[in-house]
């Protein structure tokens, strides 16, 4: 099998160096890597050019910043390689071991009807108390392999999958266009859904790690939270195949609690409590967001240049 690597890039200064220079220590590099910059203004184009002398398989496509689009754009680098396994990163996902890569691919080898799969991401060692639970609750110590008969017992997280860190058997995904366009988020989701339905599977390999967290503000949790919210409402229809959320968030916000108190961090309590009210009612107002004015959509929303607020 052949493997490409494919990493989106803005303003990644302060990550790009640390991951190229790890990938070029990996014990399996990529026969083609790709990154394609939209419109990076800090020093992201001059790390990537310096690292061209590392890893010479290392390829640079600039694009206009109002072109990226979650899945276009990772469609249209896709097509602009030949690997029998496109592997996808983001820039701040900084592989934790020298064998990272290895580890994702290697279940394909041994499972043809594996069409993805995806790694551990290890919560930055800058991670504060909510940003590391949020990986530890995602990603958890123990692999799994998940088909569609699975939705019984895991709903949602069924189709739970990461384009931060994963790999894609490039046959199947391309049988159905590579990823859906036009989305606010969860174009990796959705194509797994599309997989698993055609019979294929999805493997987490918690062996494969990368660094990769992000310290929200409350006010950015929010945020994220109400474009849960639109992307869960306006892919009712593929997510209840699925059997809907199962308590999932339920589930999460009381791991948060226990984990709070088995550590006795008491003075995050208030904290814990207006984080996730805040994100219950903006996962609320997200699944109702046509009822919003666009603009107040705008301003709730982390991507507020996504063309559906237009719609």
């Amino acid at each position: 099998m052949t493997i490409a690597l494919i990493i989106p890039t803005w303003n990644g200064g302060r990550w790009v160096n640390d991951l190229l220079t790890m990938l070029a220590q990996q014990t399996l590099v990529p026969e083609e890597i790709l990154i394609v910059d939209s419109g990076s203004t800090d020093e992201t184009l001059a790390i990537i050019r310096q690292h061209q002398a590392t890893l010479p398989s290392l390829r640079l496509a600039e694009i206009a910043p109002q072109n990226f689009d979650h899945g276009g754009t990772r469609t249209w680098a896709a097509q602009q390689t030949l690997g029998d396994i496109i592997v996808y990163m983001t820039q701040d996902a900084v592989p934790a071991t020298r064998n990272a890569l290895e580890l994702l691919i290697q279940p394909f080898q041994e499972n043809k009807k594996l069409a993805a799969t995806y790694g551990r991401q290890l919560p930055a060692p800058s991670a504060t108390f909510f940003s590391a639970h949020l990986r530890q609750f995602n990603y958890p110590a123990k692999s799994q392999l998940r088909r569609l008969d699975d939705a019984s017992v895991f709903g949602f997280k069924t189709i739970f999958i990461s384009n931060s860190f994963a790999a894609w058997r490039r046959e199947p995904l391309a049988e159905q266009g590579f990823f859906p366009e036009r989305l606010l988020f969860g174009e990796d989701t959705l194509a797994l859904a599309k997989l698993l339905t055609r019979g294929y599977h999805v493997q987490y390999s918690s062996e494969a790690t990368v660094f990769h967290s992000h310290n929200y503000s409350l006010w950015q949790d929010v945020k994220r939270y109400f474009d849960i919210g639109v992307f869960h409402a306006e892919q009712q229809e593929w997510l209840m195949q699925f059997g809907g959320l199962s308590g999932a968030g339920r589930n999460y916000v009381l791991s948060e609690l226990h984990l709070l108190v088995k550590q006795r961090q008491y003075q995050l309590l208030p904290e814990w409590f207006c984080r996730n009210l805040g994100k219950f009612a903006a996962y609320h107002f997200g699944k109702r967001h046509r009822f919003l004015p666009r603009s107040w959509a705008r301003k709730l929303s982390m991507n507020p240049a996504w063309q559906g607020w237009a719609a």
